[in-house]
């Protein structure tokens, strides 16, 4: 997914690994009697062409995901007590990519809840990040700033996961329906707003998981239904 296969001359971004096996109703497996699509095939898109010989050799660079998680905090930015929930969303979305068999690198920073610094570190983060996540500032205090500086830099909101994610938690308990929570797109990059309780943290997480692969291919233009 999103890997490049590629030598001096092209330059092939990796749309889809493999194709469900259609048996007897796929022409190729009436044929030869056997499909290789699972095991063999992948769908290419050209990003640089140029011509390809018998013999030539093509390298597999995979894609290494790079993910920002931005913890608002007072307290924590001046190290009067410990960030939690950024580390729990670092290591949930490490081992994530490592379950999908994808290469990952995330960055966790501690910010003060300042609507100006934040901007202009999701500004900075958009230039090279794939998956930005905050968490902390969601609710409805005077300090809670984070959904009205992001939403303006938001080009497509995904408001299905949160929605859904307060409705399942909030029956359970009723404070989760006051969280502001907001997913959506900037470019190719991912943007969720995640509340700063650890509990809720996992909560979102782990609900987020279940559509992520699929809405990353998603933002790139490709759609393997």
């Amino acid at each position: 997914m999103l890997d490049t296969i590629e030598n001096d001359n092209i330059k092939l971004l990796i749309t889809q690994k493999g194709k469900k096996c259609h048996g007897g109703a796929c022409a190729v497996f009436e044929q030869i009697g056997n499909c290789v699509m699972p095991k063999e095939g992948i769908f290419t898109q050209v990003l640089k062409s140029g011509i390809l010989k018998k013999g030539d050799t093509l390298y597999h660079i995979p894609k290494i995901f790079k993910i920002a998680i931005i913890t608002l905090s007072d307290r924590a930015s001046k190290g009067e007590y410990k960030d939690l929930s950024g580390p729990i969303i670092a290591e949930m979305i490490s081992e994530f990519f490592e379950n999908i068999e994808r290469k990952s690198k995330v960055n966790n920073v501690i910010i003060p809840d300042n609507d100006i610094v934040l901007k202009k570190k999701i500004e900075n983060y958009l230039k090279d990040y794939d998956i930005i996540i905050t968490t902390g500032g969601t609710g409805v205090g005077p300090k809670d700033i984070t959904i009205e500086t992001l939403l303006p830099l938001i080009e497509k909101e995904v408001s299905g996961i949160m929605e859904m994610v307060r409705i399942k938690y909030g029956n359970k308990n009723p404070n989760a329906l006051l969280s502001r929570s907001l997913a959506g797109t900037v470019g190719n990059t991912l943007l969720f707003c995640l509340p700063g309780s650890p509990k809720a943290v996992r909560e979102y997480m782990t609900e987020i998981f279940t559509v992520l692969e699929h809405m990353i291919i998603m933002t790139y233009g490709f759609d393997n239904h």
